[in-house]
């Protein structure tokens, strides 16, 4: 079993649902993340959504494609992310770590260099935005091997077919997009996320993410009542741009926020 599998089973076991934040990585500088990290677990985090950055990220809107930019000023790469990871490693085994981004950077690095290096870093999972489960095969075949969980989204609008098909190419857990769009946009519907949530439980016995459009304790919590876990992205991305010029403030105010969701799931 993964380090992502062996989470969710402790979790369940505890009768908790999962917070799952997501930053990106090298933003506002390369030496923000790890500290970062270290900050998020201590304040809540079960499992941490690593973003690398890229030129492109046609998913994302406004706030996380400026986290990218910024990132992308001091040069961070892929192999800087895995690099991240390893240092965080050296203090913290446990807490898995899913990289989300695009398949351009895997693709070029080249699937096995990739899967090597990942996980020899620590990887444990990857959600990459742009690839479908029909062109995962390569990519599956190269990380699964090496306990990397290939992670793929559902969205608003997918049939049950292919709810069907993304959840036969899945492990560790499949993420919702509860809104229809980019990140940090929509509205959240509760309702909607709750029935969905009972559709896709059809299809898979892994847990279920909910991720987008999550930007308040009020939100997680409702959230915590239908889903596994709790995806948290762009309301911390945001936080993070406002103090890009006193980057010492940084993992204190993102603590904060995921301590304030981390309370209201619980109640849950």
């Amino acid at each position: 079993m993964s380090r992502i599998g062996e989470r969710f089973k402790q979790l369940e076991q505890k009768g908790r649902v999962a917070l799952i934040p997501f930053v990106t990585a090298g933003d506002p500088g390369p030496a923000v993340t790890v500290p970062l990290m270290h900050a998020m677990v201590e304040a809540g985090a079960d499992i941490i959504e690593l973003g690398v950055p890229f030129s492109d990220p046609m998913a994302d809107g406004p706030v996380i494609q400026r986290a990218s930019e910024r990132a992308l000023e001091h040069g961070v790469s892929l192999r800087d992310v895995l690099g991240m990871v390893s240092q965080f490693r050296q203090q913290d085994t446990s807490t898995p770590v899913v990289l989300m981004g695009y398949l351009n950077p895997v693709e070029i690095m080249g699937y096995e260099s990739f899967a090597e290096a990942a996980q020899e870093a620590g990887v444990d999972g990857l959600l990459t935005v742009d690839l479908p489960p029909e062109e995962a095969d390569e990519l599956v075949a190269a990380i699964k091997p090496r306990a990397i969980d290939p992670i793929f989204l559902i969205a608003p609008t997918s049939s049950e077919e292919r709810m069907q098909r993304i959840c036969d190419a899945a492990s560790g857990f499949v993420y919702y997009v509860s809104v229809k769009g980019i990140t940090g946009a929509g509205h959240l519907a509760i309702g909607e996320v709750a029935a969905k949530m009972a559709q896709i439980r059809k299809h898979t016995q892994l847990p279920v993410g909910v991720g987008f459009g999550i930007s308040s304790a009020e939100k997680a919590q409702a959230i915590a009542q239908v889903g596994d876990a709790v995806i948290v992205g762009s309301v911390l991305v945001k936080r993070i741009e406002e103090l890009r010029e006193t980057p010492e403030e940084i993992a204190p105010a993102i603590a904060q926020i995921l301590s304030s969701m981390r309370q209201a799931i619980d109640l849950v």
